[in-house]
C-alpha cells in the first residue's frame, strides 16, 4: 500500500468515525420516537422487544398545548418569504458589486462583510425595541423582516463571489445587442447562477427554519409560536413524555433534511462553483 492510498484510507476512517459519533445521538432520539417508553427504559439499543408505533408522532402533531401542525405552518409562513426576499435583494446587490464601479465600493463591501460577524445576542435588545416601536413585535412579518436583514449580508457576499466567476463576454454581447442591465441580470446572469441560488436557498431556509433565539425574543403569542418554540412545550408541566418530545423533534428535523436531499446536487455545485475557478 503506497502512501497516497494509506492517506486516503485514513481520511475515510476518520470521516466515518465522525459520522458515527454524530449519528449515535440521533439514533437514540429516533428510537425514542418510534418505540414505547417501556422498551427503551433500559437503553434504546436493546431491540427485544421491538414494537414500532406512530403514537409519538401523532401525539406531537396534535398536542393539546402546543400542536406541531400549527407550529410548522407558522414556520413555513416565516421561512419561505424570509428565504426568497433576501436572496432576491442580495443577488441584485451582489451583481452590482461584481460588475459596476461606484464611490466607496470596496469600503461598503468590507462593511457588509463585517456585519456578518456580529452575533445576534449583541443586537437583540435594539432589535426588540425597534420592533416594538414600529408595531411589529409578536408578528410573523416582523420576524421575516429581521431574518431578511440578517440574511442579506452573507448572501450578498456569497453571490458576489459566484458572479465574479461568470464569463463577462456573454453579458457584453447582450449589451451590444441593446439589452439593459436588468434584462442581462434576469435573463442571462440569474439562469447561469441557479446552482449558487439554490445553495443560498438551502442554507437560508435551514437557518430560518431552525432558528429559536430570534423567534423566542420576538414571538410570544401561543397561536403564533413557530415549530422550534413548541418543541420545549411538548414535555408537559408535571410529566415529561420523552416519546412525544422525540417525535416532535424528528418531525421538525424532517423538513430541512428533505429539502437538502432534494436539492443536494445543485447545492454542491453552487458551493464549489466559485471556489474551483
Amino acid at each position: 500500500m503506497n502512501r497516497k492510498t494509506a492517506a486516503t484510507l485514513l481520511i475515510h476512517i476518520i470521516a466515518w468515525a465522525i459520522a458515527l459519533i454524530w449519528i449515535v445521538p440521533f439514533l437514540g432520539v429516533f428510537m425514542a420516537a418510534i418505540r414505547p417508553m417501556v422498551e427503551i427504559i433500559r437503553g434504546w439499543w436493546h431491540v427485544d422487544p421491538f414494537t414500532p408505533t406512530w403514537r409519538n408522532f401523532i401525539g406531537a402533531w396534535n398536542h393539546a398545548t402546543a400542536p406541531l401542525a400549527e407550529g410548522m405552518l407558522n414556520s413555513f409562513r416565516v421561512a419561505i418569504p424570509a428565504t426568497i426576499v433576501p436572496i432576491l435583494v442580495a443577488a441584485i446587490a451582489a451583481y452590482g458589486f461584481s460588475r459596476f464601479r461606484f464611490p466607496l465600493k470596496n469600503y461598503l463591501f468590507i462593511t457588509i462583510v463585517i456585519l456578518m460577524t456580529i452575533p445576534q445576542q449583541m443586537v437583540v435588545i435594539p432589535i426588540f425595541r425597534i420592533m416594538k416601536d414600529i408595531g411589529l413585535l409578536d408578528t410573523h412579518f416582523g420576524l421575516i423582516l429581521v431574518h431578511t436583514a440578517w440574511g442579506i449580508p452573507w448572501i450578498l457576499f456569497f453571490m458576489r463571489n459566484f458572479f465574479t466567476t461568470l464569463p463577462i463576454a456573454v453579458e457584453e454581447a447582450a449589451r451590444i445587442d441593446g439589452a439593459s442591465d436588468f434584462t442581462i441580470f434576469f435573463q442571462i446572469v440569474l439562469p447561469m447562477s441557479i446552482p449558487a441560488l439554490i445553495s443560498a436557498v438551502v442554507l437560508q431556509f435551514m437557518w430560518v427554519w431552525n432558528d429559536f433565539f430570534l423567534a423566542l425574543i420576538l414571538i410570544f403569542s401561543p397561536d403564533k409560536l413557530l415549530a422550534t418554540q413548541r418543541i420545549p412545550l411538548l414535555r408537559g408541566l408535571f410529566h415529561v413524555d420523552w416519546g412525544v418530545l422525540a417525535g416532535g423533534t424528528i418531525l421538525v428535523m424532517l423538513v430541512p433534511i428533505i429539502i437538502f436531499v432534494l436539492l443536494q446536487r445543485y447545492y454542491i455545485k453552487g458551493m464549489i462553483g466559485w471556489t474551483s475557478k
